[in-house]
């Protein structure tokens, strides 16, 4: 199955990845309107150190934490991807805890997001492997 990959001695720290993120999850089909004057909130986020950054996205494990520990079966596994279904989640932030990569974040909606690889956005490859400009987050096979 095909993933997000980064590559973190590629990664400039420019957090294209982040915008492009919010932008494909927005609903809205005009970039600056969907992101101008916003806080944006995207499914993954760049983490920085002295001398590294790296986006840290949703890993779809193959035995995942969150969907074990989700009480409500809002998280669930389709083809491979972790998906979540808004509509089940009560917000009890499980995921939250259990995912060991920090993946699953709290939403403006009081929910949870994570990324889906752009799945229900119809994008094909996720967005933020098509915005990056140094291509450090690749998705692929390995």
């Amino acid at each position: 199955m095909k993933r997000v990959y980064v590559n973190e001695e590629w990664c400039l720290g420019c957090h294209l990845c982040e915008y492009y993120c919010a932008f494909a999850n927005s609903g809205i089909k005009d970039m600056v309107k969907a992101l101008k004057d916003v806080q944006i909130n995207p499914r993954l986020r760049i983490e920085e150190a002295p001398g590294v950054s790296f986006a840290v996205s949703c890993r779809h494990c193959d035995e995942p934490l969150c969907v074990k520990g989700c009480i409500t079966g809002s998280l669930h596994i389709e083809n491979g991807v972790i998906t979540f279904d808004k509509e089940k989640c009560v917000g009890c932030y499980t995921c939250i805890l259990s995912c060991p990569y920090g993946a699953i974040m709290p939403s403006e909606t009081g929910a949870v997001q994570k990324c889906e690889l752009c799945l229900k956005n119809s994008f094909g490859t996720p967005a933020c492997v098509k915005g990056c400009p140094n291509q450090a987050i690749v998705f692929e096979e390995r």
